[in-house]
């Protein structure tokens, strides 16, 4: 699975370019996001998809050395059940 990465989302595209599974976070200010979305495909549901993007987020803000806001329900929880990115929230 090659996630697409992108200043403000990342995703996975099928091989005719429809969205499979994404995490949106804009910015909020040059050092905070917000991740607010996050998309999972019927098709992918249950296989760890989303879980895998919570974890390129979180990678990429650490890497970025940047902070998040939660607005993402699904984003809440992945981040209660990783305590060692609770670094990353704000």
């Amino acid at each position: 699975m090659e996630f697409t990465y992108d200043s403000n989302q990342i995703a996975l595209y099928h091989s005719d370019n429809n969205l499979l599974a994404e995490v949106t976070f804009p910015a909020v200010d040059q050092n905070t996001v917000n991740i607010d979305h996050t998309y999972v495909d019927d098709s992918l549901r249950g296989q760890g998809v989303a879980g895998q993007l919570m974890e390129a987020v979180a990678k990429q803000l650490r890497s970025e050395n940047k902070k998040a806001i939660l607005t993402c329900s699904y984003a809440i929880k992945w981040f209660e059940k990783h305590p060692e990115y609770n670094d990353l929230v704000k």
